[in-house]
């Protein structure tokens, strides 16, 4: 499996190597907060937490110190780590919504950079977070897509409160400067959670909820903690995946990785059909994620001629990925997300963020809502274990991120591309029963033949993910970034 081809300029983004470190992120300044971090010294888990926050400064509405941060920690000659900075729904829960002050779990990014910066930084929290500070109150431009996104969702954030944020008057090109978020993020990095969980800011966060008439309120943000847990590991010959233990979907792509693993040698003009029909029967166990490594005893039947044409994966965009290693062996991957765009759109105007809307994420059966419970996360940031390193893997799509995923780890394993390649081909993504999948993918007539009900979109279309990649190859730290979106990788 070569992991990194040879040197060439091509629409393909090649993998870059590095010394000091390397950093794959959802948008170059948060790579080069990232880089920054490298420099003085830090380790990958500094280069990631900064980046993150240089995200949640960008691109407010898919991320955010309102929000959730997962992450897969891999540290040499130790056991990998799950950092689940996601939070619960509120002890005083009596009803849950998809948008909205009930929609509101408790944020979890903040105390999972605290947990993350005091057992793995080595880069003071309030250093680590300079770059975003700075960004913040210097000022971003408004991209096009931010404005795009803005006007879609303005009622909503009216709706929440966000009638003073100046992202809603300001017009792409213009400059949005954020001085409540940059102070937040300076007392984050001197007081710690404190800074978020307690205190004045406990308040204007429980303030800005209740006015709205949701529960979620100061005992709730003060008795939160951030979960630390092993993954999730499966064995595809010689690679191991791991993902998040529940409560995300992690387990459904290792469902799928074992399933295809069991199936053996597939001609080529079958892999795709399985791997779609692998994906969509492991997303009929959502709901029940939280069992976690028993529901690998659970086969997962395919046809492997004709489409079943099932539902299962839902139609979600959002999050933004961060994957990072250093020179002393260390990989992170990691995620970070409010859930739909600006989450519930509930305004803390004092600190400058939207609250996430997590609760969405409440099903059915062992993913319905309670007091005090954490719903099921689309967030599935993965650790691949190769015989030449580890390598980091991530990328915004929600329950299309499983999808994506399996398909570079089967351009890996079963094409024999390198990482860039596997990375850049050409994707499906099944969405509510149809299969969505970019015009040049090779399989387009074997997967119409088989019938699948396909739906051509243009290739680089946002549904079909961003994916972020760093790890070690041969001892030696390597980033690479998907062509699609602004995803981007440097290396120091």
């Amino acid at each position: 499996m070569p992991l990194i081809g040879e040197a060439f300029s091509s629409a393909v983004r090649p993998v870059l190597r590095g010394q000091v470190g390397a950093v794959s992120a959802a948008h170059p300044l948060a790579v080069s907060a990232g880089q920054e971090m490298l420099a003085r010294g830090g380790s990958a888990a500094d280069a990631a937490i900064a980046a993150q926050a240089v995200l949640c400064v960008l691109m407010p509405d898919a991320c955010g110190l309102g929000g959730d941060m997962l992450a897969l920690v891999q540290t040499p000659g130790a056991a990998a780590q799950a950092v689940n900075g996601t939070g619960a729904a509120p002890m005083r829960l009596s009803r849950v919504s998809d948008d909205g002050p009930d929609s509101i779990t408790v944020p979890g990014i903040v105390d999972g950079w605290c947990c993350m910066s005091r057992l793995h930084g080595l880069v003071p929290l309030a250093q680590v977070l300079e770059p975003a500070m700075r960004l913040a109150r210097s000022g971003i431009r408004i991209s096009a897509s931010l404005s795009v996104t803005v006007a879609k969702h303005r009622e909503r954030l009216l709706q929440g409160g966000a009638g003073g944020w100046g992202l809603l008057g300001a017009r792409a090109g213009d400059r949005l400067r954020q001085p409540e978020l940059g102070a937040l993020l300076e007392c984050v990095g001197s007081a710690g959670r404190a800074a978020f969980y307690e205190g004045a800011a406990a308040r204007r966060i429980a303030h800005a909820i209740g006015v709205l008439g949701g529960a979620l309120d100061e005992n709730d943000l003060a008795a939160h903690e951030t979960v630390m847990a092993t993954p999730i590991a499966t064995c595809w010959d010689e690679l191991t995946v791991s993902t998040q233990p529940p409560m995300t979907q992690g387990i459904l792509l290792n469902m799928s990785v074992q399933a295809l693993s069991r199936l053996g040698a597939l001609d080529e003009s079958v892999t795709d059909h399985a791997a779609i029909e692998l994906t969509n029967a492991a997303f009929a166990f959502r709901d029940r994620v939280a069992e976690g490594p028993s529901l690998l005893e659970h086969a997962l039947p395919i046809d492997l001629e004709r489409a079943s044409n099932r539902g299962g994966p839902r139609a979600y965009l959002h999050t933004a990925g961060v994957a990072c290693a250093d020179a002393q062996g260390m990989v992170v991957s990691s995620l970070v997300s409010v859930f739909d765009d600006f989450g519930s759109c509930v305004f803390v105007p004092e600190l400058g963020i939207t609250l996430n809307n997590r609760a969405g994420g409440f099903t059915a059966g062992a993913n319905s809502a309670a007091s005090g419970k954490r719903p099921v996360h689309t967030l599935a940031p993965v650790l691949l274990q190769t015989p030449q390193g580890t390598l980091a893997l991530a990328t915004p799509g929600a329950d299309g991120q499983v999808q994506t995923l399996l398909q570079v780890l089967m351009g890996l394993h079963l094409d024999d591309l390198d990482l860039a390649q596997a990375i850049a081909r050409p994707r499906w993504r099944s969405e509510n029963g149809v299969l969505l999948i970019e015009q040049s993918h090779a399989a387009v007539d074997r997967l119409r033949a088989r019938g699948h009900r396909l739906t051509p979109c243009t290739d680089g279309d946002l549904r079909f993910g961003s994916v972020v990649s760093a790890g070690h190859i041969d001892g030696e730290p390597i980033a690479v970034a998907d062509w699609r979106r602004l995803a981007a990788a440097g290396v120091a």
